[in-house]
């Protein structure tokens, strides 16, 4: 069996900082990570591939150069190689530019029996790069897992999380996984895999390689044009209580039952 992992690179929102308007986000110089929905997806991949016998997982990723570094962490998590797609124009691709990339690679991997990714992504959310990938190539998808199974045969059932109720879907691979946080919790790679990690097999891929480039992904291609990334507009009414603390206290009970805020 061959688990196919699509991860993707974020940057660190943690280390988010805004400028003085309080809503212009400063991005540049971030260190980036791979995003947490993908290592529940690799973390899922690992337990199946310690479960079974002969399975191999394959963690593919696309975009900047800084995914040389950050992919050794999906190693020392367990995977036994890599495969990268490296082009400037993956930095500013959209969704469906980077779903087209994610097929076209995954279709240059050759056969493969399931195909994991994270419900969204730490910085956008948008939700459809799984959805897109799976209709690129023509193959069926489970959405929103929260448990997932795999039998020896390949057949697949996963569980879905729906607003009221538990969903179970099942169908024979290959098929795409997009998956939630509820999955699991992914591990600590120990010192030891992380030394190990800088030895397994990293395949570096260009756009070009998979007969993609800027007529297919890139900002011309895009559909979806991002207007604006600021931060919601914010106010404070900076009201300065005097006299003694009760006073205080009856004037802040007045001034929150005047907003409506109790009651």
């Amino acid at each position: 069996m061959r688990i196919v992992v699509c991860l993707k690179e974020v940057i660190d929102l943690a280390q988010v900082r805004f400028k003085t308007d309080g809503r212009t986000p400063v991005l540049d110089g971030l260190p980036v990570r791979l995003g947490a929905f993908e290592k529940n997806a690799l973390e899922e991949a690992i337990r199946i591939k310690e479960r079974l016998t002969e399975v191999e997982v394959i963690a593919l990723s696309a975009g900047s150069g800084r995914l040389k570094e950050s992919i050794k962490e999906a190693l020392a998590m367990g995977a036994d190689r890599a495969v990268l797609v490296l082009d400037p124009l993956l930095e500013i691709a959209d969704s469906a530019g980077v779903a087209r990339t994610l097929a076209a690679a995954l279709e240059r991997i050759g056969s493969w029996d399931v195909c994991l990714l994270g419900e969204g992504s730490d910085d956008e959310y948008t939700g459809q790069t799984p959805s897109r990938v799976a209709a690129l190539l023509g193959l069926p998808q489970i959405t929103n897992v929260r448990e997932l199974d795999i039998a020896g045969d390949g057949r697949v059932r996963g569980t879905r999380g729906l607003e009221a109720e538990l969903e179970v879907v099942a169908c024979d691979s290959p098929v795409v996984v997009s998956v939630t946080s509820e999955l699991n919790t992914p591990r600590l790679p120990p010192l030891t895999a992380i030394l190990k990690a800088g030895r397994k097999p990293v395949e570096v891929w260009t756009l070009a390689d998979l007969g993609l480039g800027p007529g297919t992904v890139g900002p011309r291609e895009a559909q979806v044009e991002v207007l604006s990334n600021l931060a919601p507009a914010g106010s404070r009414k900076n009201q300065i209580l005097d006299g003694d603390l009760e006073a205080q206290i009856e004037e802040l009970l007045r001034s929150l039952e005047r907003e409506g805020v109790i009651s």
